[in-house]
């Protein structure tokens, strides 16, 4: 069973310019192809007067990848944009870079270089994340045990990600499977054996930084 992936943590866009020809390359985490044509098309309306949306996809589900060229030529524009989701080892994510032609003919090299930065470009904007299958889990403490307990969750490399509190103190908290044996005996030893986590269930969240897009 897959116990992580890469992704990225937004949708987002950055440009540029090459031999008076804009650029504009956008990524956005998707979990569908539906999701993923969704965005293609509404980038597709948003630069109708553009002369190439390239685009290219990534999912888990299927391990489905697509690409279009969009008029570029064959092999100079989907390919590379798709290379570079490959070769960053990202998933779930679909990438459009739109090309507004300056005039210019940048020939099959220069187009495999200004799609391949278009598409580096966006994926470093959008910020690449390892998700990784977490243990979702619930603590019930008094309030004379919540700062303690707290502050145990983070230190055993989980992170707090909701608190209640009414009568008692209930945190929510989600922390990866090689962590939780040593938060559970650190909890026991805190309240002498006298506490345990309930676990709700499985997953995947972000684990980590952002990591650095292939180059």
């Amino acid at each position: 069973m897959e116990k992580s992936y890469k992704t990225i943590r937004q949708e987002a866009q950055d440009e540029f310019t090459e031999q008076r020809s804009r650029f504009i390359g956008y990524a956005r985490p998707v979990r569908t192809e539906q999701e993923a044509l969704a965005f293609i098309e509404e980038k597709k309306k948003q630069h109708w007067d553009a002369r190439h949306n390239v685009y290219a996809y990534v999912l888990r589900e299927g391990g489905i990848q697509r690409y279009s060229d969009d008029g570029e030529p064959h092999g100079t524009a989907g390919v590379p944009t798709l290379d570079v989701l490959n070769k960053s080892g990202v998933t779930d994510v679909v990438v459009v870079v739109t090309r507004y032609f300056g005039g210019i003919l940048l020939g099959a090299g220069g187009l495999v270089r200004a799609y391949t930065k278009g598409a580096k470009i966006a994926l470093e904007a959008g910020g690449i994340v390892t998700m990784k299958s977490c243990h979702i889990c619930r603590l019930v403490c008094s309030y004379n045990q919540y700062g303690k307990l707290s502050g145990l969750i983070p230190a055993c490399g989980g992170v707090l990600d909701d608190t209640d509190f009414g009568e008692n103190v209930t945190m929510q908290f989600h922390i990866a499977p090689e962590h939780y044996g040593s938060f559970a005996r650190q909890l026991a030893d805190a309240t002498n054996g006298s506490m345990e986590a309930e676990m709700l269930g499985e997953q995947f969240l972000q684990c980590d930084n952002v990591n650095r897009v292939w180059e």
